[in-house]
């Protein structure tokens, strides 16, 4: 039996393998056989979050833990983790189009019905630092800062453990809804590349990537660095938007004739709107240094670049089938005679990278690591203006730069200690510092800057209409970040833990948890604790549970993050364009609203299940309760017409915030439960005529209710104002499916191997502020399927299909306003279609 050990330190846990699927390189497939040989006693072992030498078979677990290994993460068609993970697991969905910002760019994703913001990312056991990029503007995961695993190769991976229960008492803060586990490939010797190539089946997003990894000995004792690279070019997709009947107003009840030759799809960003261009790279590294002395060391660093279609706009003076145009004056026809497309640039540097040694003193095992992390975007914007400054402006702009930093002390100690019972008691203990800073930098005046331009009365349409107007300020479709935007925040925290767990009696196993943090802003100070048991009633069947508390400290984003954007408001029927600003919670102007100072938000987990195996078959099936108090949230735009009005910007005005109409901030707002399901079923059907079928079917259920929503602050207690409206309350409850199956049969016989998935995802609602607008989108199957061929012991081939019969979500009854909306925005499989791929690999 082949015993495979993580770099993490965390509660002790066991791991239920997944299927493996064809064409991992040499070193992936050696180690799926040695898995599967050790499946065939019933001890398979693979452990995470360890502390000391106790480790856990699958059976064993007391928690719910789902292992992916690299071979399942290639054969899924897909590049990037966030879309690997949401194929492969039942909890995890992603928006096609969470909304607008930079989360349009760069999806957020959900996790047990809740944002990612509520799941801790480790790397070897390390944690990782978030993306420096806020969710401002997403409906879904709104004002969440998560870690943005696609910025880790998926040819570094040697598997991924993603742990499906709270974590705070083991990690700290963010392991809430569980824990993923990326832990770099160790294996010391050869190496492996992969060809990948593709595109949608009418809408084109042509997908080219190369990916491989090799590694090499270092010194005679077994020490060894592995190095891994990924380059990826995925182009954006035809729009999947409406085409509108006519651009330009009738000409005596007939169509202008220029309509022949204008482009009707004015939604250019509906769907698969980024063009990316990303290379990831990484190491990992370990160094023995005598018999019981490791030095180790990883790192990944990502560039990533970014061209994502955003708002589109139409000539001035033309209209929607003769309806106002959504931008007006802000079209300077002299720059844009034909309305344009606008583009959002992002171009990004992240890195990670960590130092330790494993080494043992006076009979305790000490692990003492640093780890640093950053991520660094630079925002820009092409094809747009700042109307403002007339026809004069530029078309590209500098619009500011996102930091975020994070440095990871950590020193942990343990040992098992015999106390006479079943099995000696695992001890374990340790302390550490956390450094994070997030910092948001002021772009080029001339994207936020109000030049003063006035349109003057030449005699042309666009005169005739505006003239004497003057244009708003700043960028059409963007929002530069000014020096009042820009910030820079840090703060220092410091925690400790202890680590108890033991098997008290032969079949019944009990571990507690405790850690204590001080953070040195308003997040104070925490303690959160963990209790898991799991009783064997008979070989094979057992159930397990375990409660505990958690919390998520706000992230400093939250409490610093400033904008100033123009933002499109519906009223009735005409769009109005209005100026607004996220205020920083902690200035004068959102004080004076009634804001707080952000304090951590905290929960209680619940979970229950049973496992069953025998022989071939695993079952395991877990029930969930999740409270979350005090969650953060975004405020409405207080200030609209219907939502304070005059008595608002008066308020604004008073606290030195001007020319504005109105804001929001972020505040502790609510209280929710969300309860689920989870179950797993595996069986393994080997036959002598027909080869080897792994079968996998994997059920999750959600529910999330909202307990109770803070009363107005007394600040805003004489005015008509809604904090939190129903549009945002339903998008926490409904915008996600309930429900999510996957059904996964891998075959092989020979040098043939097959896989096809069928996943089905529940209906869904896209709330309005007015339920008769509410959109409900139902449950869909979609089904993803791939056959390969080992040509020879060093080459395969592979080609596939994802979404395979071409499924799209169900078509609104309408078409909307902009046309951009037949399908909605928040189908969890995407808004283009079927893609088909082919996949050349090879090993040496």
């Amino acid at each position: 039996m082949k015993i495979l050990k993580s770099f993490a330190f965390g509660a002790s846990v066991s791991l239920i393998p997944l299927f493996v699927v064809p064409f991992a390189a040499a070193h992936a497939e050696e180690a799926a056989d040695d898995a599967a040989a050790a499946e065939a006693e019933g001890s398979a072992i693979i452990v995470t979050g360890a502390r000391g030498q106790t480790q856990r078979s699958v059976a064993d677990s007391p928690v719910p833990v789902d292992v992916i290994g690299p071979a399942e993460l290639k054969s899924t068609g897909r590049t990037g983790l966030k879309e690997i993970l949401g194929n492969i697991i039942p909890s995890l969905t992603m928006p096609a189009l969470g909304g607008g910002g930079t989360s349009a760019s760069v999806r957020p994703i959900s996790i047990r019905g809740l944002s990612g913001d509520y799941v801790l990312v480790l790397v070897n056991g390390k944690r990782r630092h978030t993306t420096s990029l806020i969710n401002n503007l997403s409906r879904i995961s709104g004002g969440s800062t998560p870690v943005d695993i696609d910025l880790i190769p998926t040819s570094a991976v040697g598997r991924i453990e993603v742990l499906r229960d709270g974590a705070a008492a083991q990690y700290g803060s963010d392991a809430i809804s569980g824990v993923i586990n990326i832990i770099l490939d160790d294996t010391a010797t050869g190496g492996d590349l992969s060809l990948t190539g593709g595109q949608l089946y009418s809408k084109g997003g042509q997908l080219a990537q190369v990916a491989g990894s090799y590694g090499t000995r270092l010194g005679d004792d077994g020490g060894f660095v592995r190095f891994a690279v990924e380059a990826k070019y995925h182009d954006r997709a035809k729009s999947s938007g409406e085409a509108i009947p006519y651009l330009y107003p009738l000409v005596d009840g007939q169509p202008d004739p220029r309509e022949a030759g204008a482009n009707h799809v004015i939604a250019g960003g509906y769907g698969r709107s980024n063009r990316d261009k990303i290379v990831n790279t990484s190491y990992n590294a370990e160094l023995p240094i005598g018999d019981e002395t490791t030095l180790y060391s990883f790192s990944t660093l990502s560039y990533r670049d970014i061209k994502d279609a955003r708002g589109a706009s139409v000539a001035a003076a033309t209209g929607y089938g003769g309806l106002a145009n959504t931008q007006g004056a802000s079209v300077l026809p002299q720059i844009y005679p034909g309305g344009f497309q606008a583009y959002r640039r992002i171009k990004e540097w992240d890195y990670q990278a960590a130092l330790g040694i494993r080494t043992q003193l006076g009979g305790w095992d000490l692990d003492l690591s640093s780890t640093y992390g950053k991520d660094n975007v630079e925002l820009g914007a092409e094809n747009t203006l700042n109307p403002s400054l007339g026809p004069t402006s530029p078309t590209s702009f500098f619009m500011g730069r996102q930091k975020q930093d994070l440095w990871v002390n950590n020193l942990d100690v343990s040992r098992e200690v015999e106390v006479g019972l079943a099995k000696p008691l695992n001890l374990a203990f340790g302390v550490e510092h956390r450094w994070e800073r997030f910092r948001n930098e002021a772009g080029e005046p001339d994207s936020y800057r109000d030049g003063g331009y006035v349109i003057p009365d030449d005699g042309t349409p666009f005169g005739d209409l505006y003239a004497g107007r003057s244009p708003s300020p700043g960028l059409v479709s963007f929002t530069g970040t000014s020096p009042a935007d820009a910030t820079s925040l840090s703060r220092n925290n410091l925690a400790a833990y202890v680590d108890l767990s033991t098997d008290v009696t032969t079949g019944w196993f009990v571990g507690v948890a405790g850690r204590y943090e001080h953070y040195s802003d308003s997040a104070g100070d925490t303690f959160s604790a963990k209790a898991t048991t799991r009783l064997e009633l008979a070989p094979g069947l057992a159930i397990r549970g375990g409660v505990n508390t958690g919390f998520r400290a706000p992230s400093l984003a939250q409490t610093g993050f400033s904008t100033t954007q123009n933002t499109v408001t519906v009223i009735g029927e005409e769009r109005v364009l209005t100026t607004s600003k996220f205020l920083p919670v902690n200035s004068a102007a959102a004080l004076a609203l009634g804001a707080k100072p952000l304090k951590p938000e905290k929960s209680l987990n619940f979970t229950g299940g049973i496992t069953y195996e025998s022989g071939p078959l695993r079952l395991t099936v877990d029930a969930y309760q999740i409270r979350i108090d005090d969650r953060i949230v975004k405020t409405e735009f207080l200030g609209t017409a219907s939502n304070g009005g005059s008595a608002i910007a008066a308020i604004l005005q008073a606290n030195g915030v001007d020319d504005v109409d109105s804001a929001q901030f972020f505040t502790n707002a609510i209280d929710t439960r969300t309860r689920g399901i989870d179950a797993v079923a595996e069986y393994t059907l080997d036959t002598a005529s027909v080869g080897t079928f792994r079968l996998s079917a994997a059920y999750s259920y959600n529910k999330t209710k909202i307990l109770s929503v803070i009363d107005n602050p007394s600040e805003l207690s004489s005015l008509n104002v809604t904090l939190f409206g129903r549009q945002a309350r339903r998008d926490l409850v409904a915008a996600t499916p309930r429900t999510k199956v996957v059904l996964t049969s891998n075959w092989s016989s020979g040098p043939v191997k097959a896989l096809v998935r069928a996943t089905r995802y529940g209906k869904y609602v896209e709330s309005s502020n007015v339920a008769a607008s509410d959109r409900t989108y139902g449950a869909k199957w979609i089904a993803d399927a791939e056959i390969g061929y080992q040509l020879t012991e060093s080459l395969d081939l592979a080609v596939g299909a994802n979404n395979l019969f071409d499924t799209y979500p169900d078509k609104n009854g309408a078409i909307a306003f902009d046309g951009s909306g037949a399908y909605g925005s928040f189908a969890p499989f995407g808004l283009s279609g079927g893609f088909y791929y082919a996949r050349v690999g090879l090993k040496f």
